[in-house]
């Protein structure tokens, strides 16, 4: 399994940020299972060229969130949390949707206008979906 990574100096995120976003997208999806050994702080600067200071912040935000656990001498490694995967899905999901929120707010649309746009949207998807089982 790579840990290849693609950071930008434009994102205007810390890299530590980029870092910890990427990690939790590979367990998202499954690619970095429970207990997956996660590369030494020191190898995952070299492979993204940042500061060990950097991915360290990084390890240790994980760490606080309990995303990944750390063993003194043996290295870190994906919590071995039943559903993590699903509870990281639906966190991405609700910054998502705080930041439509924010935006829809922006606009001026009240709670009305929201849930009627939402409902909009599920209907919409709903009928594809079936429309795709056939």
């Amino acid at each position: 399994m790579s840990f290849e990574f693609i950071l930008s100096q434009t994102d205007g995120r810390p890299m530590y940020l980029q870092i910890i976003e990427q990690i939790k997208s590979r367990v998202s999806v499954g690619d970095w299972p429970m207990g997956f050994k996660l590369p030494s702080i020191r190898e995952m600067a070299v492979a993204t060229r940042v500061s060990v200071i950097t991915v360290k912040r990084a390890y240790q935000e994980l760490e606080r969130e309990g995303v990944i656990v750390t063993q003194q001498g043996k290295g870190s490694f994906i919590a071995e949390i039943d559903d993590l995967s699903v509870q990281l899905q639906h966190q991405e999901m609700q910054n998502l949707l705080s930041q439509a929120l924010l935006i829809a707010r922006s606009l001026g649309l009240n709670s009305n206008d929201i849930k009627q746009i939402i409902n909009k949207l599920l209907v919409e998807d709903n009928s594809q979906s079936i429309g795709e089982d056939k």
